[in-house]
């Protein structure tokens, strides 16, 4: 058996412990619970589709009209697309022949606008015309089949010397008509 001493003194420190180890395991229980918490509230911001290789076409009474091309596409939970990548969209006219092509380096589609925007180095090729369009953004509204920007943009005729600077552009999708809005100046280059 023990001692008296010891057990005079495992008395005493039980009535001393007692509340201070209940105090201890209160301050821990809550310690632990706040951390789960914090844990569980997390939400996830990131894409909830991943495509690879996506193309997307849009046509007109059964003629192909534009033709869209990306590596990848990230769809978010607001519905909003992301391209991270390049971007290649082809334009017809009603007799099923590319008339424009345009490259960007990155793009997205907003779902409430409905409007894709292409950004990066944007290149628009019209064959018809020998013009090539360089600009840093441009938008494209397949509900109203525009294509607009407030950006600076540069037209350069492939057959003739002639360069014309402008801010701000509206066009048909097809880029058939091209309205400026403000023009900076038109330059004649010697080449290269």
């Amino acid at each position: 058996m023990l001692s008296k001493g010891i057990q005079k003194y495992l008395l005493k420190g039980d009535n001393h412990l007692s509340p201070f180890c209940i105090l201890v395991l209160c301050v821990l229980f809550f310690a632990a619970c706040e951390s789960k918490k914090d844990k569980i509230g997390a939400a996830y911001n990131g894409p909830f589709e991943i495509v690879n290789d996506l193309v997307v076409k849009y046509s007109e009474q059964g003629k192909m009209k534009v033709y869209v091309k990306t590596p990848k596409s990230l769809t978010y939970q607001n519905e909003t697309r992301v391209f991270p990548d390049s971007v290649n969209i082809s334009f017809y006219d009603s007799l099923g022949t590319v008339v424009t092509t345009l490259r960007s380096d990155s793009g997205r589609y907003d779902r409430n606008a409905d409007v894709y925007i292409v950004k990066g180095h944007v290149r628009v090729v019209k064959f018809e015309t020998h013009q090539i369009l360089n600009t840093t953004e441009l938008s494209w509204s397949p509900g109203t089949r525009k294509v607009f920007t407030d950006k600076a943009l540069t037209i350069k005729n492939t057959q003739s010397p002639e360069v014309t600077n402008a801010v701000g552009m509206d066009a048909e999708q097809d880029f058939s008509r091209i309205k400026l809005r403000k023009m900076t100046g038109t330059v004649i280059s010697k080449g290269i």
